[in-house]
C-alpha cells in the first residue's frame, strides 16, 4: 500500500502541477488579451486625437480666411470713407463758394440798384457758368477719385 499511496501522492502532485500550469496559461492568455485591448484602446485614442487635430486645423484655416476677408472689407470701407470725406470737403467748399456768389450778386444788386454794368454782368455770368459747368465738376471729381485710389492699394 505504501507504493500505492506513493503513486497517488505523485499523481496528485502532477495534478496540482497541471492545475497550476493551466491557471498560469489562463493568466498568461488573460494578460495577453488585456495588453491587446490596452493597445487597441491606445490606438483608438491616438486616432481620435489625430482626427480632432485635423478638424481643428480645418476650423483654424476657415477662421483665418474669414479674418483675411473681413480685413480686406475693412480696408475697402476705410478707403471709401476717405473718399466720402474728401467729397464732403469739396462739396462744402463748393457750397461756400456758391453762397459767396449769391451774397455778392445780392449785395451788388442792392448797392448798384437796377443798373448793373454790362462788363460786371458778363464777368459774373461767366464765373458762375465756369463754376457750374459739369465738365469742370468732373475734373474736381476726377482729382478726388485719383486721391482715393491712392489709399485703395
Amino acid at each position: 500500500m505504501a507504493s500505492f499511496s506513493g503513486t497517488t501522492s505523485g499523481s496528485s502532485q502532477e495534478d496540482m502541477q497541471q492545475l497550476m500550469d493551466q491557471r498560469k496559461r489562463k493568466r498568461m492568455i488573460s494578460n495577453r488579451e488585456s495588453a491587446r485591448r490596452s493597445r487597441m484602446k491606445k490606438q483608438k485614442h491616438s486616432d481620435d486625437l489625430t482626427a480632432q487635430v485635423n478638424q481643428l486645423r480645418g476650423e483654424n484655416n476657415q477662421i483665418i480666411t474669414n479674418i483675411n476677408t473681413l480685413t480686406q472689407f475693412q480696408t475697402n470701407v476705410e478707403a471709401e470713407n476717405l473718399i466720402l470725406r474728401a467729397q464732403i470737403a469739396e462739396l462744402s467748399h463748393r457750397l461756400q463758394s456758391l453762397n459767396e456768389i449769391i451774397n455778392y450778386v445780392n449785395s451788388s444788386s442792392l448797392n448798384s440798384g437796377a443798373a448793373i454794368h454790362e462788363n460786371e454782368e458778363y464777368a459774373s455770368y461767366h464765373e458762375l457758368d465756369d463754376f457750374l459747368n459739369p465738365w469742370n465738376l468732373l475734373q474736381v471729381n476726377h482729382s478726388i477719385m485719383a486721391y482715393a485710389d491712392a489709399f485703395m492699394y
